[in-house]
């Protein structure tokens, strides 16, 4: 079933800019949700299990002004694609007075920090579901609904410029989407949909069991290495997802932006 948070639409009454976000519910997926609605934007935001973050994150957008929706979303499970599709086809008029979202934020994704010769064939096919098979298939689906002229923002990480022991099968995967990305915005092209992707450095979550925001010595190690002498804040990487979703960056695609407070110089 799907799980809405939102006031309807008026009749007659279309929204403005629409944003789908998945992953919307934490980390750097609430973040971006959130900037995009300062923005102007609506937001669709999509959650794995926990629907009451998601609901959290629905009335933060709507005391900004804005309309919201939850939706559940696995990305590891193609099979449920096209349900939730169908199921969005329905909450945009509904929800929103229209049949179509102008971007979307590909951002759901998990981390796992194992060595490689300790990785096993399980996990390594959860890395690729999640973030390279499932964005694929997703964004597949769903280009139907984008509007021409639309934006697709595809989510990395610096982890594919520059290495960290134990984060080899995740940016593997990321490289691939990476790749993936400038496929799109030549084949999408015509239809006037840029598609660009934005690589994250290391970022105070939960991302990874909370290392990064938790592990003081390892914070302080990442910062060292930081040309801006901090690790990264959600609202660094949500800021930037608004920038890119801008009027002003209707003129680039294909293109790889790293937000990492320049990791590595």
């Amino acid at each position: 079933m799907t799980a809405t948070f939102s006031s309807a639409a008026a009749p007659g009454q279309a929204s403005a800019s629409i944003a789908l976000v998945t992953g919307g519910s934490r980390g750097l997926g609430r973040s971006a949700a959130v900037h995009l609605a300062r923005a102007g934007f609506d937001v669709v935001l999509t959650y794995r299990s926990r629907a009451d973050e998601a609901a959290n994150v629905v009335r933060q957008i709507e005391s900004l002004g804005r309309r919201a929706v939850a939706m559940p979303l696995d990305l590891s499970a193609t099979a449920g694609f096209s349900r939730f599709v169908d199921e969005l086809r329905a909450v945009l008029p509904r929800h929103f007075g229209r049949d179509r979202f102008d971007a979307l934020v590909n951002n759901a994704g998990e981390g796992a920090h194992v060595l490689l010769n300790d990785t096993t064939e399980a996990l390594f096919d959860q890395m690729f579901q999640v973030h390279l098979k499932g964005v694929f298939f997703l964004t597949h689906q769903l280009v139907p609904l984008i509007a021409e002229g639309g934006r697709i923002l595809n989510v990395s990480s610096g982890l594919t410029r520059f290495t960290v022991p134990g984060y080899g099968a995740y940016a593997a995967m990321k490289g691939g989407l990476e790749v993936l990305t400038r496929y799109m915005a030549k084949e999408l092209a015509s239809r006037r949909i840029t598609v660009n992707v934005i690589a994250p450095g290391a970022v105070e979550t939960d991302f990874g069991g909370g290392a990064v925001r938790d592990n003081a010595e390892l914070n302080q190690a990442l910062a060292a290495q930081t040309t801006l002498g901090r690790v990264g804040q959600p609202d660094d990487i949500g800021a930037a997802v608004a920038m890119l979703l801008s009027p002003g960056s209707a003129w680039v695609t294909g293109q790889r932006l790293e937000v990492s407070g320049g990791m590595v110089l």
